[in-house]
Order: structure tokens, then sequence, then C-alpha cells
């Protein structure tokens, strides 16, 4: 029995879509039939397959809220009792997001087929990730799927809110540099040139910064198209430069030099590494294959070359710690606790205990650049809205010295 796309006619003439499970399309047609719905269109639900044109897509992937939902769900009805498949069949009846529901009755389909969990989460890879499958796969083979899945629902919870607060950092410095963009723009446009015209009457020769601000405001006016064309092609070319990997490669190593945006980017890199390498051991998968999936989780590219060779190393016989030690782009504190579990034979609960500290680190560090950036972008506001108000306060001191 697989899962269905379907578009129907109701007899009122609406358009109805949905998903429906069934042995064979045409057994979803007549399921259709006898629910008094006109059969349009009925396509199993296959992540590698064709999208037709209307048909829901569900090639994107899922968000992390509701990875995590769905995985909690799974756990906690696996651990009642219940038998994998009704447990599936569960989870995907009291979601209301179709494109998520046809997903799980998808995977539903593979495990009625005789299939693991595991291959039939292979067949949507964009919306469980690959450490998402491996450590699923782990569960299983060790018979401990649903304490696997809770450690996985904890996993993605502690993603999404690492996730949540870097993009919450960062919403107040750009909704108030917008705003200054819109205001010092607004009056070059609109205030400046009806004042300092004024000026332009009496012959005098201006002040140079009157004169750079006039220049400034005819510019926007007269050449607007022509900036906002460059703006778009300067975004352009930076896209379609950042798509070679050499040039990624070269962003993210001068990214790492930076004073505060590099330990933001070694910081979140290795609580998202260390993270991830505590839930795939804990999980019972070997560890040159979790060292292997843990560093393609690792956005910098640098550090993820660091993990990848550092498994070259374990491969050869070295110990974890003393192998990521030598990039040295990992925090000491988190070399330290690596090579302590080691030592003691508790790697995954010091790698929880690393990625807990970097966490705790980031929110700290992040705290204290909005405390600097904040009033920061104040200041750099006033101190232009003031050379404005200054390129038009000098004309009328000029004139006024004249007259006296």
């Amino acid at each position: 029995m697989g899962a269905f796309h379907y578009i129907a006619v109701d007899a009122g003439g609406k358009e109805r879509k949905g998903v429906l499970e069934g042995d064979t399309a045409r057994h979803v047609r007549q399921l259709l039939r006898e629910q008094q719905l006109l059969p349009v269109e009925v396509n199993e639900v296959e992540e590698k397959s064709q999208e037709q044109p209307g048909s829901l897509s569900i090639r994107r992937s899922i968000s992390s809220l509701d990875l995590a939902l769905i995985t909690r769900q799974l756990a906690t009805l696996l651990h009642a009792g219940l038998p994998l498949e009704e447990a599936i069949h569960a989870v995907g009846e009291q979601t209301e997001k179709p494109r998520l529901k046809s997903i799980v009755l998808g995977v539903r389909a593979k495990v009625l087929e005789g299939l693991p969990l595991a291959r039939g989460l292979d067949d949507f890879p964009q919306a469980f990730p690959v450490v998402y499958r491996a450590t699923v796969a782990a569960g299983e083979q060790a018979g401990q799927l649903d304490a696997v899945l809770e450690r996985l629902a904890d996993y993605t919870e502690s993603r999404h809110a690492l996730r949540q607060k870097l993009s919450h950092a960062l919403i107040y410095p750009i909704v108030l540099t917008v705003l200054a963009l819109i205001i010092v723009i607004g009056m070059l446009v609109f205030i400046v040139p009806k004042v300092v015209g004024v000026f332009e009457t009496t012959g005098q020769e201006l002040p140079i910064l009157t004169r750079v601000l006039i220049a400034v405001s005819d510019f926007i006016q007269n050449w607007w198209f022509a900036l906002i064309a460059a703006i778009v092609l300067l975004a352009v070319g930076i896209r379609q430069t950042l798509k070679r990997e050499s040039a990624r490669r070269r962003l993210h190593r001068f990214l790492l030099k930076m004073p505060l945006i590099g330990r933001v980017t070694v910081g979140v890199n290795t609580a998202r590494f260390t993270r991830t390498l505590s839930i795939l051991t804990s999980s019972g998968v070997p560890v040159l294959e979790a060292l292997r999936i843990s560093a393609s989780v690792i956005a910098n590219l640098p550090m993820r070359d660091a993990v990848e060779l550092a498994s070259v190393r374990v491969r050869e016989g070295a110990v974890i710690g003393r192998s990521l030690s030598q990039s040295k782009l990992f925090p000491p504190m988190a070399i330290h606790l690596i090579s302590s579990g080691e030592a003691s034979g508790e790697l995954d609960r010091m790698l929880e205990r690393a990625a807990s500290h970097q966490e705790n680190e980031m929110d700290s560090l992040l705290s204290t650049m909005l405390s600097i950036l904040e009033p920061a972008l104040i200041v750099v506001m006033g101190l232009i809205v003031l050379a404005i108000v200054m390129a038009i306060l000098l004309p009328i001191f000029q004139i006024n010295q004249l007259v006296g």
C-alpha cells in the first residue's frame, strides 16, 4: 500500500486536494468515487519523481520545528507500545500540513512494504537530513528506536533554538539599518534640494560639505535607477561568484580571521559539530561514519576540511581530540572535553557538554555584540543626520557673517 496525491472535484464543482493511501492509483480513484469525489489526477508520493504541474511540492526540506514535532510524536507512540506502522499513521493523521502529511504517509507506505524505517526515510532526503537517517538506522539495528528518536527530537529542537537565536539577534540591527537608510534617502531626495536650493541663488561659494551634500542629492535623484541596477548586478555577481567552491573557501577563511565574526563562526560550527557527533555516537553509529556525517553539517569549509582530515587520522589510529587540535580551528575547551571523553570512555557525554558550553558562550557573545551594535547604529545614524543638518546650516552662518 502506498500514499498518493490526488486532485478531485466534489459534487459542487469545488476542487479538492489531499493524500490517500491505496494499493494502486486505480484503487485510490475508486476510494475517491466512494467519497462522492470525481478524481482528476492521482500521483504516487515519491520524493525522487518529477513533479507534475499543480501537484503538491515535497522536494523542499521541512522546517526543523516540524521535524522535531513529528519525531517527538513518533517516539512517544513507540514508547507507548504502538507498532511502528500504526505510530507513523497516527503521526500522519495528526499533522495539518498537506506536504508534511504526504511525506509521513509516503514513509509509512515504504514501511508497509517491509522496509526498515531508515530505508523509508531515504526516499525523502530533502525532508530528512543524513544525520537523521543514519541515527534512525543505528537505533533500529540496536533495537532502541524510541530512545533514539527521543534524542533526535532533542537534537532537532536544540538546532532550531540556536537558529532562532541567531535570526532574532539580527532582526533589530537589520530593521534599524533599513529605517536609517529610508530616513537619510528621504532627506536627501525631498528635504535637502528645497532647503539648499535657496542658497544656490545667492551666487556665493558654498561650503564643501554643502556642495558634497548637493552632489549626493542630485546623483540619487537623477541616477537612482542606475544605483539600483548596480546594487542588483553586484548582488547577482557575488551570488554567482560564491557558487564556486574556491571562492566560498576563500571567503570562509577570511571570516575565520575577523575578530568577532570569526569567533561567532567558530562557536556556532563547533556547537553544531559536537552536538551532531554526540547524538550519533550515543546512538551507536560507528565513529568514522559519525565523523563523516558530522563534518557535513559544518557550514564553514576550512572547518569541514579539518574534520575530514581528522577522520583520516582517526582511521589510521589517532585519537579524535588530538586530530582535531592540529587544525587549530576548534576552541581549546572543546578539544579538551573531547580528549577527556575519549580517555574516560564517555565521549558522547563530553561531546554533549562541549556543545552546551559552546551554545552558552554564543548566547553570551551575541548578547554582548547586540548591546554594542544597537547604540553604535544609532550613533552612526545620528552622525549622518548631523552632517546633513550642518551642510544646511553652514551657508546660513556664512550669510549672517556677510550681513554682519
